[in-house]
């Protein structure tokens, strides 16, 4: 059963991708949802904030020591506490990926940590029953592979192991050497995103990159007007908006770094974990 949230949607922000300034931002935003939304709409909302919660138990496993992301749907003091044994109200596919690296065991040989988990993450997703989550981290899945494929490609790297997922579209991109990977017909994003990589700016390439997520959430929730799909769109073009917010002039030099370093590490140092000290 779909239920209308009109008062929740209303009240939002109307914003674009070159919006200047926010009236909320997507932490309190989350809290807003918890009183509004139903339980189990809730539920479903609180999917997209996992993004964070894996950057998080990347950045603690591997001693990264950045700052932690509040943004996560778990405290850090609870990820450090479940690192040696995950508690049952972790999701699946956090439970398998902890448990591997206790393990010392590889989740899938030959990939980088960050790209097992992000793995584990995706077939998470693809189970899951809402249309709108599973088609989003589908789509989002096809595009990160793309575009890694395609700048790897313009910069004489090797990208056979970072492409992420099985079947079709992954295994195309994977192993075709045509201009667009033959799959032109069945993705019609594929032609834009083929003149983005050309772009050199890096900030530039982003946002146009950006500007197709933009483009794909406005096309699927067009006819969704005060459900829980409206207002899950909405909290992944908040989190955009909020991203290039922050970002400065200088940013891109620091992007194309670790671009380039991304890309680099998974081919030249191939370890599936972080040695444990």
């Amino acid at each position: 059963m779909k239920r209308n949230y009109f008062y929740l949607v209303a009240g939002l922000q109307d914003i674009a991708l070159d919006t200047q300034k926010l009236k909320v931002n997507i932490t309190a935003l989350k809290e807003e949802l918890k009183m509004q939304l139903h339980q189990s709409d809730f539920r479903l909302s609180m999917m997209l904030f996992l993004p964070y919660d894996n950057a998080n138990l990347l950045n603690i496993i591997q001693k990264k020591d950045k700052v932690f992301d509040s943004r996560g749907n778990f405290p850090q003091s609870y990820i450090e506490e479940n690192i040696k044994i995950p508690g049952d109200d972790l999701p699946e596919y956090f439970i398998h990926f902890i448990e591997a690296y206790n393990a010392n065991e590889d989740i899938i040989p030959g990939m980088s940590s960050e790209n097992q988990l992000t793995s584990l993450f995706y077939n998470f997703m693809e189970a899951q029953p809402n249309k709108f989550l599973k088609n989003w981290f589908s789509f989002y899945q096809t595009l990160n592979n793309l575009t890694t494929a395609l700048l790897s490609r313009k910069y004489n790297l090797p990208y056979e192991d970072q492409i992420i997922g099985n079947g079709l579209i992954p295994d195309a991109i994977r192993k075709s050497n045509a201009r667009d990977f033959g799959l032109s017909a069945e993705l019609d994003f594929l032609e834009d995103l083929l003149n983005i990589v050309k772009i050199d700016n890096v900030q530039e390439r982003e946002k146009a990159v950006d500007q197709i997520k933009w483009q794909y959430l406005d096309e699927v929730t067009f006819f969704e007007y005060f459900t829980i799909e409206k207002i899950m769109a909405y909290i992944i073009k908040l989190g955009i908006v909020e991203r290039w917010l922050s970002i400065d002039k200088s940013h891109g030099e620091i992007l194309f770094k670790e671009l380039l370093d991304n890309m680099k590490s998974s081919y030249e140092l191939p370890k599936q974990f972080t040695d444990k000290k």
